[in-house]
């Protein structure tokens, strides 16, 4: 990403008390769309995604913590200490964003509740990410993505039709609560434009969850039938799955019916268009094993890169199963910088995820790798709180940073 016109939230300034993915991704959000954001970290650890690996860089950096962390200013602080906890409000009167992920009701063990901080600064915008969210049952429960994975349902309906549940390979429910809470803060703050109020976030991992489930979720509230796992075939579209070539297997996904009229059309198979078991999408739903069997035999006829061809030329939807490594080699992918370099203030050049908001006046841009740990520390003390250097000193001397 390259320096342009001025970003959206250039004039934004975060305070980011979030670890491990939920909250870093979020805030990594906002920092590629030009806010300033603070992450204050532990001095002796810092986040915790810091250690794990491997995979690490030549200098130690793990490659989890270097996702989620580009332009962000790295400050120590320690917040078992007074000290630490005054410098923290003191930021935060200066700031737009408050955004923590800490178990519900941490920050008013230390007296960062959002009614004391409305007192200090009535038009903060606090947002929380837990677990369960600040109200149920559940609030006090610790949440991580893997079990809310298995208590929000979505392992309920991923893998195959027979075996056992599977989680998604990537830590989707964390990504999805991250997502949420950016958009849930984009909104505060434009409503802050008109009312010149904050607002306190609530967003829960569970939540995010069960939302997730969309379509699937209105199947199940609309029939009253439990879904089941489908494998890598949908619930309401068929053919939509994996099928295996000659040689490799891909995914094919019929959108309509005239996909698929067409489809048939080309591969000498008028018949099964005007088959009542298939000539719609619900009928081919309810007679999925017969088509499935049909289709089966026929792609096995094929190399993958001639049914690839032959449904681009009819405007049907088919992909190879991508490796990641093969992910980061497609034209398309490259063409749209989803992989991009950063210069590493110890390591150098290193390769990264783009960001996927393309925004035609005011792009994205990276102006911070991911930080070393307190890296920034006396930076932002001498900025906005303008310490000395001696009162710097000494709050290492002590432990506060």
């Amino acid at each position: 990403m390259t320096a342009g016109n001025a970003q959206l939230l250039a004039d934004i300034n975060v305070i980011d008390l979030t670890r491990v993915l939920a909250g870093p991704y979020c805030t990594m959000m906002l920092g590629d769309l030009g806010a300033d954001v603070i992450k204050i970290e532990a001095p002796d650890r810092g986040d915790d995604t810091r250690h794990w690996g491997p995979p690490f860089t030549e200098s130690g950096e793990s490659a989890y913590f270097l996702c989620v962390n580009r332009n962000k200013r790295s400050l120590t602080l320690n917040l078992k200490t007074d000290k630490g906890l005054r410098i923290l409000k003191d930021l935060i009167k200066q700031a737009d964003v408050l955004i923590e992920n800490f178990k519900a009701g941490t920050l008013e063990q230390w007296g960062l509740s959002y009614s004391e901080l409305t007192e200090l600064h009535p038009s903060i915008i606090y947002c929380t990410i837990t677990g369960y969210g600040y109200s149920g049952p559940y609030r006090n429960r610790p949440g991580y993505d893997f079990i809310i994975q298995a208590q929000g349902g979505i392992m309920s309906i991923t893998g195959p039709a027979e075996g056992e549940p599977y989680k998604v390979g990537v830590a989707i429910t964390d990504i999805t609560a991250g997502h949420n809470a950016a958009i849930a803060i984009l909104a505060a703050l434009y409503a802050r434009e008109r009312t010149g109020k904050g607002q306190r976030i609530d967003i829960s991992l569970l939540d995010s969850q069960v939302a997730w489930l969309a379509n699937v979720a209105s199947n199940y509230l609309i029939s009253g039938q439990s879904p089941a796992r489908y494998g890598n075939a949908h619930a309401n579209i068929v053919p939509y799955q994996v099928f295996t070539a000659r040689d490799r297997p891909f995914a094919f996904a019929v959108g309509n019916d005239r996909q698929w009229q067409a489809f048939c059309e080309a591969v000498e198979h008028a018949e099964w268009a005007q088959d009542e078991r298939f000539h719609t999408n619900a009928a081919r739903v309810e007679h999925r094993t017969e088509l499935v069997g049909l289709l089966t035999a026929l792609f096995s006829s094929r190399e993958m890169e001639e049914w690839l061809a032959l449904a681009q030329d009819l405007g049907v939807p088919a992909a190879p199963i991508n490796t990641v490594d093969q992910v980061f080699e497609d034209p398309q992918v490259q063409a749209r910088q989803m992989r991009i370099e950063i210069e590493h203030p110890r390591d150098g050049p290193l390769a990264f995820v783009g960001s996927p908001l393309k925004i035609a006046d005011a792009p994205p841009q990276i102006r911070y790798p991911p930080p070393l740990l307190g890296q920034h520390s006396t930076e932002i003390l001498t900025e906005a709180l303008s310490f000395s250097s001696s009162d710097l000193l000494a709050l290492e001397k002590e432990g506060v940073i």
